[in-house]
């Protein structure tokens, strides 16, 4: 049987040599594998949270005394609890019996997560693509996968990473795809409001980094109109 060590969602490096069968060739899966990505979470004081709300909007002088306002730090603290919480997540991988090889890709997959850096929402849509192997993914666990790792505060960049990473470690694909496109509120509604800006990343991994064909047809179907920089 196999071994397979599986990338956690922490983004832990994996083995990435499995034992072999007799005659040299690696055995292929017979059914499906479920690989669980939930994560222990911290428990959340939502009373806590809601006197530290309390405290902050103080101390920005906002005025709390107001009747439509008087619930807000407890509305606060309950928003910010909802935008954390992860959603329990299985990836479940299936045989690939008809030796499909070419491109698949989920475009515009919506998401929204917090930059890190303010806590302010940045929004927007992922492409996310693989070249099969022995293995495929349902189509709906690519959409589940971006939005399991942006249910934490985040950076553009390592989102993008973590989404490939967790594809190329538990699929084991030829080649990986990710491209995010988003508005950044930090920079669209403070500092330089640069309203309209998006932010582009992209990571390529295996034959879709390598192979130029394959990583323009890449591009070209998630309707990225130039290449960006690898992440």
């Amino acid at each position: 049987m196999t071994h397979r060590e599986i990338l956690d969602s922490a983004g832990q490096t994996p083995e990435r040599l499995a034992p072999s069968s007799a005659n040299g060739t690696r055995p292929k899966p017979a059914g499906p594998e479920v690989v669980d990505l939930n994560d222990a979470q911290r428990p959340v004081d939502l009373q806590a949270a809601e006197r530290a709300a309390t405290d902050l909007l103080t101390a920005l002088g906002i005025d709390l005394d107001r009747e439509e306002r008087r619930d807000t730090p407890a509305r606060m603290a309950r928003a910010y609890a909802e935008l954390f919480a992860e959603q329990p997540f299985q990836l479940t991988t299936f045989p690939n019996d008809e030796g499909y090889d070419e491109l698949v890709l989920a475009r515009a997959i919506p998401f929204r997560t917090v930059c890190e850096h303010h806590m302010l929402l940045f929004s927007g849509v992922a492409h996310v693509g693989y070249l099969p192997g022995d293995r495929i993914l349902g189509l709906s666990k690519l959409a589940r996968l971006v939005n399991h790792f942006a249910a934490r505060p985040q950076t553009q960049e390592r989102l993008t990473m973590q989404v490939a990473k967790c594809l190329d470690a538990n699929l084991r694909p030829r080649g990986v795809g990710v491209v995010l496109e988003a508005e950044h509120t930090c920079m669209t509604q403070r500092g330089v409001r640069a309203r309209g800006a998006t932010t582009v990343t992209s990571a390529l991994l295996g034959t879709l980094r390598s192979d130029p064909r394959s990583r323009a047809e890449f591009f070209a179907l998630a309707g990225v109109p130039t290449s960006p920089a690898h992440s």
